[in-house]
């Protein structure tokens, strides 16, 4: 007969199972959050020409008229962020470990991940770095840059309704088109915005239309609220920042934006290399390396149809 007491060489206690855990990961932003620059093949600066606005005269009967320039500008972007991996799996590895090859396209995957994560953090980098801090942005004499003002003991710098409403009037007032306007809070925000209101809203066309091309299904859109459609992310910018007149430690920067086409993004990005993995052998060693790399600039085309909103990175 054969028994445990008998038979332990043929137990293996220890087993695995074929299933791997992987991380978790949340929605990306899609493509149609900046215009994708496509003139821009080649250099390593381009230069984009603005005009202003013109001005309006009284005139008079057989009096001269005052000859006036219109306002030009330009804005400029630059590659600026070149980033990378690089792995290898030995021979040895190959002929005596299990479920290799799986592990190779995970650690593929990650890779490129990664440099899609990185992608973002700098987008909405950008989207708070091209505005001044400490100071209020204002355009045509309204704030596009604004602190939480509420000073609750215990809830200092939270979200409150009354300053989405004060950047839907900052927006209005630059004549940034009502459709497409946007705004990324970070999931702390969305927490207090869900103890705030018990409103309900359908998601709206544009909305929908968000959430169809490119974010992933875990992505959550939260509400359409003053003209806003609101939507989480973990990659906004976080610090001490500040509109000028109240300052937040501690700090996250939600981004307020028109993405309704290219003309009213505030962000530009051109990408020079996209992301792309590379194999070779190295017969030397007796192994097979791989290198993932990505390079691309990302910078504002207009400051008009971007508001930062500053509010407290832990606090609900």
């Amino acid at each position: 007969m054969q028994l445990t007491t008998n038979s332990q060489a043929f137990i293996e206690a220890e087993q695995y199972s074929s299933f791997i855990l992987t991380n978790l990961h949340d929605g990306l932003m899609p493509a149609m959050w900046y215009r994708d620059v496509s003139d821009f093949g080649s250099g390593t600066t381009l230069n984009i020409k603005t005009i202003g606005s013109a001005t309006i005269q009284e005139v008079e009967e057989d009096s001269p008229i005052t000859y006036n320039a219109i306002d030009t500008g330009n804005v400029t972007l630059s590659i600026t962020d070149y980033v990378g991996d690089a792995w290898y799996v030995s021979d040895v590895l190959r002929q005596d470990g299990s479920q290799v090859e799986q592990l190779m396209a995970e650690r593929s995957a990650e890779s490129t991940r990664a440099i899609q994560e990185h992608f973002e953090t700098r987008y909405f980098e950008v989207c708070n770095s091209v505005q001044t801090d400490a100071d209020a942005n204002t355009i045509n004499s309204f704030a596009h840059r604004i602190s939480s003002t509420v000073a609750t003991s215990g809830s200092e710098g939270t979200l409150d309704l009354a300053d989405l409403v004060k950047m839907k009037l900052g927006f209005d007032k630059a004549n940034v088109p009502y459709a497409g306007r946007v705004g990324c809070l970070d999931p702390v925000c969305a927490a207090t915005l869900d103890n705030k209101t018990t409103v309900t809203h359908d998601v709206t066309s544009f909305g929908e239309k968000i959430l169809m091309s490119g974010f992933d299904r875990d992505h959550e859109f939260l509400v359409n609220l003053y003209g806003w459609n609101l939507i989480t992310s973990n990659r906004l910018a976080k610090g001490t920042f500040s509109d000028g007149t109240t300052s937040v430690s501690g700090a996250v920067a939600n981004v307020f934006m028109s993405v309704l086409d290219d003309n009213t993004k505030p962000i530009m990005a051109a990408w020079r290399q996209q992301p792309s993995v590379e194999g070779e052998r190295n017969k030397d060693r007796g192994r097979d390396e791989f290198v993932a790399r990505a390079r691309w600039g990302i910078g504002a085309q207009r400051l008009d149809t971007l508001g930062i909103y500053i509010t407290s990175a832990t606090k609900i």
